[in-house]
């Protein structure tokens, strides 16, 4: 296969230099953490990448199965192709793993433009503890304020086991509907801010039967990443702060 964009070199043998040449181009690292992830379509990938263009993405996907991380193969009696990780890809897992809570501990504090709900829609719809949901279809409706467009408006739909993420009304009655400023709802999601204390305080709230707001923080596993405390930046004193003015 010829290099589908030949990338720029270090021009050093060192393996940490030959790596960076392939791994620290833009969007690389975010396109194949996603495989990681278990996303195997184009369109999957997309979805849990929303800012890339298509186009720069078909590259992105050409250069990581030229270099070897990944496999490409046409799906049987459907049109597009399936992405599969090679032993080579799948060794980037702890490393990719790492660079994200070093992200999470030391990483700048977010800005505006990187509050994205379509990622925020992605990111939560793989972290849905579907085994404490109702076994019948169960539709999430959630609408953020602080976006420059607006009332900014997604969906989760758990159904049969699964779940799926749509950026459109998916033709479903919600059961709970969520509202909430866009930046102060992924605060608690990464863990800067308690769930919980939000709900109470009303800075996240939660329209719906009582019973299935009173189980909502169950369904709603926070960022894989949450657990791993934030240690600079305004971010980092959002949780003392709530804790010291929190009653009792």
């Amino acid at each position: 296969m010829d290099d589908p964009m030949p990338y720029k070199g270090y021009g050093q043998y060192c393996p940490f230099a030959l790596a960076a040449e392939l791994l620290c181009e833009r969007w690389t690292l975010l396109v194949i953490s996603r495989v990681i992830d278990g996303c195997s379509r184009f369109n999957e990938i997309h979805r849990g990448v929303p800012k890339i263009s298509a186009t720069l993405l078909s590259q992105r996907l050409k250069q990581l199965e030229h270099a070897g991380l990944i496999t490409r193969q046409r799906l049987e009696n459907e049109r597009g192709y399936s992405y599969q990780l090679t032993d080579a890809g799948r060794d980037l897992d702890p490393i990719i793993m790492s660079l994200a809570v070093w992200g999470q501990k030391w990483s700048r504090d977010m800005e505006h433009e990187d509050l994205d709900p379509a990622f925020l829609a992605w990111s939560m719809h793989t972290r849905l503890n579907i085994e404490a949901m109702p076994e019948v279809r169960t539709v999430m409706e959630f609408a953020f304020s602080g976006y420059d467009k607006g009332i900014f408006r997604f969906w989760l739909v758990v159904e049969h086991g699964q779940a799926d993420m749509c950026l459109k009304y998916p033709g479903y009655e919600s059961d709970l509907i969520v509202h909430a400023d866009i930046r102060r709802f992924i605060e608690a999601w990464r863990g800067f801010r308690d769930l919980n204390q939000e709900m109470l305080s009303g800075h996240i709230r939660v329209e719906g039967p009582r019973d299935l707001k009173r189980v909502f923080p169950d369904w709603l596993q926070l960022s894989a990443l949450s657990p791993f405390e934030r240690k600079v930046g305004r971010e980092a004193l959002l949780r003392k702060r709530e804790n010291s003015v929190a009653p009792g």
